[in-house]
């Protein structure tokens, strides 16, 4: 059975992004909830010689407080597509594999979009493919599922036949009735990353860039690179901790 990872789709992701996506069988862009407006959804940071750089997309807000990412549509009045490309092209030039991927990057960029949110996954379909991975995409908004917070990543894992979900580590918090997972047959496991350090331009390593940073400086690297920043849970304790969690499952179910 397949193990599937859910995200929203983010402009430009980081590197952990990628690692999540390379343990997944099946990942799905979570397009099908609310646009959180100044989030990783329309921006990310690049690296440049005065420090990091954060590049915004451009989206229309007014009037649309509880539209949904799918729906979330590029402020077409401002040419934001220029200032960034120029700007990565800047900044980038001169790294080692930037001439390698420019090309195909800028042929994805300025591709005709309306959606934020189909704007962002064709860039990273794009990226997914230039570093090897190999997972199947798939959106939330075309699957048939329904129910709010842990409810819908449950449904989720039900529509794609997935037993095995994988959460950012993040979640932690946004996951709080873990025993629903249990209950629907998925184990569920969080994301273990540690930040890997590697050739960057402008001085001294900082983290947490868009992946575009390291490719332009890695090239075909890129991926053992992000796989060296996973970090494994080890096998005993994972097994101690589902089964206390499968324990506390059955009392609460005796208690019914």
């Amino acid at each position: 059975m397949p193990t599937v990872v859910i995200m929203q789709p983010t402009y430009l992701p980081w590197l952990g992004y990628f690692d999540l996506m390379d343990q997944s069988d099946i990942f799905v862009f979570l397009d099908s909830v609310q646009f959180d407006k100044r989030s990783w959804q329309q921006r990310n940071r690049i690296k440049s010689l005065q420090g990091e750089l954060l590049l915004t997309v451009p989206v229309l807000t007014k009037g649309r407080f509880d539209q949904k990412i799918c729906d979330a549509e590029l402020d077409q009045t401002r040419n934001f597509q220029d200032t960034h490309f120029k700007t990565i092209k800047c900044n980038y030039s001169k790294a080692r594999y930037f001439k390698n991927y420019i090309d195909n990057f800028e042929k994805f960029f300025y591709s005709k979009h309306r959606l934020l949110a189909d704007l962002n996954i064709d860039l990273i379909a794009w990226l997914k493919d230039v570093l090897g991975i190999k997972a199947k995409l798939l959106r939330s908004s075309n699957l048939a599922v329904n129910g709010k917070k842990t409810e819908l990543l449950v449904d989720i894992c039900k529509a794609v036949g997935a037993d095995k979900y994988l959460s950012p580590a993040g979640s932690k918090d946004y996951i709080a009735e873990t025993e629903i997972f249990l209950k629907n047959g998925v184990d569920l496991t969080y994301h273990d990353f540690t930040h890997p350090v590697y050739h960057q331009m402008f001085g001294d390593f900082l983290s947490h860039f868009s992946i575009i940073d390291l490719l332009f400086n890695e090239g075909d690297e890129s991926l053992g690179i992000i796989r060296s920043g996973r970090r494994v849970e080890k096998e005993e304790e994972c097994c101690q901790n589902k089964a206390m969690l499968l324990l506390d499952v059955n009392k609460g179910m005796l208690r019914q």
